[in-house]
Parts: C-alpha cells; sequence; structure tokens
C-alpha cells in the first residue's frame, strides 16, 4: 500500500440528480463555440473554436434550488474588476478513449449538465494583449459551479434553450442548436487531441450577452430538460 508523505487531496465531485456524486478527472472548456459571443468578443469568427483547462478542484457543486431554498454561492476572486459569467451546457464523460468518431460520442457521454465558466475578464484580457497565457483569467479556485448531473438517456441534444439571469434579469438566451461545433463534434475533436477518460467534464462554450457580477448578485443559469443551476456571489474571500 502507497504511503503518501502528505496528506491527500479530497476527491473533486458533482451531484448527479437522483442521488450519487460523479468523480471529476479533468475540466475542458470549448472557447469561440457561439458565434455571436465570437462577435460581442471582437474575435475573427472565421477562427475554429479551441480548448483550454480549469483544474479538477475550480468545481462549486451546486444544487438546483427549489422556491425559498437559498442558492449556493462563490467568492468574489481577487484580482480582479470584472468578474463575469459565461452560462453551459456541461457533458460528463463516463467512457473514455481517443479518436472518437461522432456517431459513436453519445456512448462516451454519461450525463449532462448546466455549468458556468467564471471569468476574471480584465485579467484574461490583459494576458491576451501581452501575448502571455490567459488560464489566471480563467483557471481559478470556485470557477467552474455545476448544477447536479442528469444520466443520458439517448442522443445528444442538438437543441434546446440555454439562458442565465442576474437578479431576475435575462443577461444571456441563446440555443444549443447555434453550436458551431456541437456536443458530437466536441467529443471527437477533443478526444483527438487528449485521451479523454472517464471523470471528464466538458464545458461546450457560451451564447452572447455575458457580463459582470458583484458581490450579493444572485445569478440563475437553465438549461432545457436540465436541473437549473443559482449562485450567489459573496464579498472577496
Amino acid at each position: 500500500m502507497t504511503e503518501f508523505v502528505i496528506p491527500v487531496s479530497p476527491q473533486a465531485s458533482a451531484p448527479v440528480h437522483g442521488g450519487g456524486r460523479f468523480p471529476v478527472r479533468r475540466i475542458y472548456c470549448v472557447g469561440r463555440n457561439y458565434l455571436e459571443h465570437i462577435r460581442e468578443m471582437g474575435g475573427d469568427e472565421r477562427e475554429p473554436p479551441f480548448f483550454f483547462q480549469k483544474p479538477s478542484d475550480a468545481i462549486v457543486a451546486a444544487g438546483s434550488p427549489r422556491p425559498g431554498d437559498d442558492p449556493a454561492t462563490v467568492p468574489y476572486p481577487p484580482i480582479t474588476a470584472d468578474f463575469q459569467y459565461e452560462v453551459e451546457l456541461v457533458l460528463a464523460i463516463g467512457r473514455g478513449g481517443t479518436d472518437i468518431p461522432k456517431s459513436e460520442a453519445a456512448g462516451h457521454v454519461y450525463g449532462l449538465a448546466v455549468g458556468i465558466d467564471l471569468t476574471r475578464r480584465d485579467v484574461q484580457v490583459a494576458a491576451r494583449k501581452s501575448g502571455r497565457p490567459w488560464e489566471i483569467g480563467k483557471s481559478f479556485d470556485h470557477s467552474a459551479p455545476l448544477a447536479p448531473i442528469i444520466p443520458l438517456t439517448g442522443d445528444l441534444p442538438t437543441t434546446g434553450a440555454i439562458s442565465l439571469e442576474v437578479d431576475g434579469v435575462e443577461k444571456q438566451s441563446g440555443d444549443l442548436s447555434q453550436l458551431i461545433w456541437n456536443c458530437a463534434e466536441i467529443i471527437a475533436e477533443l478526444s483527438s487531441q487528449y485521451r479523454l477518460e472517464a471523470g471528464d467534464l466538458i464545458y461546450t462554450g457560451t451564447p452572447a450577452g455575458v457580463g459582470p457580477v458583484v458581490p450579493g448578485n444572485v445569478i440563475t443559469a437553465r438549461v432545457e430538460g436540465l436541473p437549473t443551476l443559482a449562485l450567489r456571489v459573496e464579498g472577496r474571500p
């Protein structure tokens, strides 16, 4: 039996709707996967989507609150004055593989969930302008909230409303049919770059309407047919 010389960190995990936990191995995110979001960020819409990662312990496992319940909380992070939300459909991988054909992608997915890619936008933009990696703007603590995962039955979704509200005011609204790369294409492309394994999460991109939040704001994210994700932003840790 291996004896570790320092304490082992807890296994990062996310709730599964109906009970149980999904162990998180890696978190992959797709950048620039909705045309209107590319345009609002001033990007080149001719460039293909790309992938970046967040640490597994960036997960904020948030239950789907019932009326009257308090939402989960997320701290306003340090070194930013422009803390922004990006609602996303998340794919939870249940079976690994490399070079997965699009026609077989659904068979590798355990389930689906609503996630938010929280972003230190000013930090990200400054790093990008200087030519440095902008991981610091994306991959910080508590940057990957996730609602309970619903096990997939049938095919991967190709349509369905996706939206986000701040204090009850709608800020983002789109449809999964607007994805530049659909779910099967994302899995096929990502698995050509990395070996996917059970426990991986894939945040599939966000529609237009991203913007800032401040302490006290309540963020509500939705994807049609999935448990809602609700968060309250707290003061700096």
